[in-house]
């Protein structure tokens, strides 16, 4: 017969909002509240009834708050099955009651932690010992208690709890988000320990939890890939901020010259390569400085004052690079918002990375990196003309170029200076006008990059009406012939790869 007994909730939260609102909401549906230090002070002054959990336990907080929930009281009555008869019997004779509500945020680590000048002492005061330990026993036992670890899941689970309940999904799934929440903090803590100590100043970050994913109702966290970069300067940042920072160096790491380029939401918008990065900064910022507001700004070489100072009337997100000139950090480090980066050039180089790793629902995509060596003397020449020495430099340049660029992607180029480009669109023809529409006037004379092969010849007519000279395409259409006849009309030189290079 199952024994009669009062729900119980705890709560003990770091990130407070919302919490007065849900504990009144679990109160008015019937819950008996526990709660510690700053959790019990905000509910109480909210007037929500509340009880200490020492009053509880019959045990003081201890050690300066260390030890609070830490005691067979407390995980008794969340570990124990309700369920099991024995074990419900068992918790009547030691005078246990069970928990069947469980909110825990933890402790502030990575925050922590990313602040100037911060201490081993501080940061292992804010590793969270009690959180974690009582996320992963209400976890372990969801089918008997609800674990919510995320202030946005408060509306919904008090709205189940004040009806009909939370099902077994519902359960499982708050579950699963408490050992995720658990397992982030956990690695941040792991990668914190696990750097040099004598480099306190330049922290590199191993792996991070984010404030949230790529928007703001989503969760996020780094793990490898950028991780080995070294933050010099700047806020905190955020998953879209690595994603184009990710995407700006895996640009310009494919280039032996000295290259430059901004990214605007993973593609190149500008890209240049020239002898000095100052002049290859300039022309990629002039590629697209509509787009350029706000980017990020990824170098192949490392950032001279002259660099920097070209670079300072522009807002940008992220600067990457290999390293930066004393004069040129002075000059970057006077805005106090942007991330300034350095990526180690060989760690961090695509050639470096064993696979690349795409999410898909519920699971992941995992590849080898396309990364392949690639000849351009060694091209095939499909038209009539063969492209001149210059046009096929440039070619060379666009081909690079458009590996980067979302598919179909589309790149015009000019004395290796990216003038136009189409991104991720699902008609080709549409990048061949964006491309020239964001070339404009600089569109004639320019050489074309295809990511991959031209269906139908309207590319090619869309191209000439551009002044496109010379084209870069991998080949292997069923209507080559008419593809290459319409080059050959329009007296456009085209080489065929025989490499494809989609990023979807």
């Amino acid at each position: 017969e199952e024994i009669s007994r009062e729900l119980k909730a705890l709560l003990s939260v770091f990130d407070k909002s919302g919490i007065e609102q849900f504990g009144k909401s679990l109160a008015d549906a019937g819950y008996e509240l526990i709660s510690t230090g700053g959790t019990h002070r905000s509910l109480a002054d909210a007037g929500v009834p509340v009880t200490q959990v020492s009053d509880v336990t019959g045990s003081p907080e201890i050690l300066d708050g260390r030890v609070k929930t830490l005691h067979p009281v407390i995980h008794g009555g969340l570990l124990a099955r309700r369920d099991l008869p024995a074990h419900m019997v068992e918790l009547e004779q030691h005078g246990i009651g069970a928990i069947d509500v469980v909110v825990v945020n933890l402790y502030p680590f990575v925050e922590t932690i990313s602040k100037a000048g911060v201490t081993l002492d501080d940061a292992l005061e804010n590793i969270d010992i009690g959180g974690p330990t009582m996320l992963r026993a209400a976890a372990k036992n969801f089918p008997s208690v609800a674990v919510v670890v995320d202030p946005s899941d408060y509306s919904w689970v008090a709205d189940a709890l004040s009806g009909p309940g939370l099902d077994a999904q519902q359960r499982r799934g708050l579950a699963a988000k408490a050992f995720q929440h658990v397992a982030v903090y956990d690695a941040a803590v792991a990668g914190y320990l696990s750097n040099d100590p004598a480099s306190e100043e330049e922290m590199p970050v191993q792996v991070a939890s984010l404030r949230y994913g790529e928007n703001p109702h989503q969760r996020g966290a780094l793990y490898g890939g950028l991780a080995r970069a070294t933050q010099l300067h700047g806020r905190e940042l955020s998953f879209n901020n690595l994603t184009d920072a990710d995407a700006a160096w895996r640009t310009v790491s494919d280039y032996g010259d000295p290259s430059v380029c901004v990214i605007k939401h993973a593609n190149p918008c500008g890209l240049a390569s020239r002898d000095d990065v100052a002049e290859a900064y300039q022309l990629a910022y002039e590629g697209d400085p509509i787009s350029a507001f706000g980017g990020i700004v990824g170098f192949n070489r490392n950032v001279t004052a002259a660099a920097a100072q070209a670079m300072d009337p522009v807002f940008y997100e992220v600067v990457v690079a290999p390293g930066y000139d004393d004069d040129a950090l002075e000059i970057l480090r006077r805005k106090r918002n942007l991330r300034i980066l350095t990526v180690d050039p060989v760690a961090g180089s695509p050639g470096s990375v064993d696979y690349d790793v795409r999410p898909l629902s519920g699971g992941v995509l995992v590849q080898t990196p396309d990364v392949v060596e690639e000849y351009p003397d060694a091209w095939t020449t499909a038209t009539e003309r063969a492209p001149n020495r210059s046009e096929l430099a440039d070619l060379a340049f666009a081909w690079k170029s458009v590996k980067h660029i979302k598919s179909n992607a589309i790149a015009f180029v000019k004395d290796r200076t990216l003038v136009g480009m189409g991104a991720g669109q699902p008609n080709r023809v549409v990048s061949v006008h964006l491309s020239q529409r964001a070339a404009g006037e600089k569109a004639a004379g320019c050489v074309l990059a295809s990511d991959a092969f031209f269906p139908f010849p309207d590319n090619i007519d869309l191209a000439a009406e551009a002044g496109i000279t010379a084209i870069v395409q991998p080949g292997g259409s069923i209507r080559d012939d008419e593809v290459i006849a319409a080059a050959n009309q329009a007296g456009i030189a085209m080489v065929f790869t025989g490499v494809r290079h989609f990023r979807h």
